[in-house]
């Protein structure tokens, strides 16, 4: 198997859940070896997501793991084999890793679910808002590069709008709906604009007023990717530096509970509906 100089998030997740497994069945780097034929610093390698594997060597681990959690072991397996060409990797090389690591999360996720108390969700965006952002930043992003991200942030909704779009839920605070990115236009626009997307059977839109008062998660927005299974969930959360990333099962949780306090504490769908056109109206 080859191996490679940079790999993406996906690809260190699946090698982070061999590790995993390995370590809950109490075996070494070089029992793995021995079962693979392979010396140890490959071992390390394909557990670091730096070497490929297949999916003949997971069941081999997995069966000497003593693993018998077979909806998993299949979900690994399939993340070993699907190693097309994602329309992401046409920006790779021009825009920042973490970027293409987040389409291709939401790409395999079986369901998202997302928490913005500054922005609209980025699926959710129009090109006007979604550039206005991208040209805050400091120090000052090159144009050419700020259109960049505006046409891979586009091309990302296509995950709502594929023949099997996937399930997507935004809770959004009111203050994420009172700013004015780009202007008084642009914002009554993409108000529209996320109300005629909420119409949708995929898409829920969710608002958290003002008047609710403290909320957990106010520090950041975060991005709930749920997996094929429960174990390979991801939470991906926005920073001044990038993305991040965690699958750790204390955080998996934390973020649950997030997840839930804000669904019931905002307004339903259609009461969330009508209070972004009650906004956009007084544009």
């Amino acid at each position: 198997m080859s191996t490679r100089p940079a790999p993406t998030e996906r690809q260190q997740r699946l090698g982070a859940e061999l590790r995993r497994m390995r370590l809950a069945a109490g075996r070494t780097t070089e029992y793995a070896a021995g079962l693979l034929g392979l010396d140890r610093t490959k071992v390390s390698n394909m557990e670091s997501g730096i070497r490929a594997t297949s999916p003949e060597r997971i069941r081999i681990l997995a069966s000497n793991y003593d693993c018998a959690d077979q909806a998993y072991i299949e979900a690994l397996v399939d993340m070993a084999e699907s190693r097309r060409r994602g329309w992401w990797e046409q920006y790779r090389g021009a825009l920042p890793q973490g970027l293409l690591d987040v389409a291709e999360l939401e790409w395999h996720a079986t369901r998202l679910r997302t928490l913005q108390t500054v922005h609209i969700p980025g699926l959710l965006q129009l090109s006007g808002y979604a550039r206005a952002i991208f040209d805050s930043a400091l120090p000052p992003l090159p144009a050419s590069e700020v259109e960049l991200r505006v046409s891979q942030r586009m091309l990302r909704k296509q995950v709502l709008e594929r023949e099997t779009p996937v399930g997507y839920v935004a809770y959004v605070h009111e203050w994420a709906l009172r700013m004015r990115f780009g202007g008084q236009r642009a914002t009554r626009e993409q108000l529209q604009h996320l109300c005629e997307m909420s119409e949708r059977d995929n898409v829920d839109v969710r608002v958290l007023t003002v008047e609710v008062g403290a909320f957990p998660g106010a520090g950041h927005a975060v991005l709930y990717a749920s997996g094929a299974v429960t174990q390979l969930d991801t939470v991906q959360l926005d920073s001044a530096h990038g993305g991040e990333f965690t699958h750790a099962e204390s955080q998996l949780a934390k973020y649950r509970a997030h997840m839930n306090w804000w669904h019931d504490r905002s307004l339903d769908s259609k009461a969330s509906r009508d209070f972004i056109h009650g906004i956009a109206h007084q544009l």
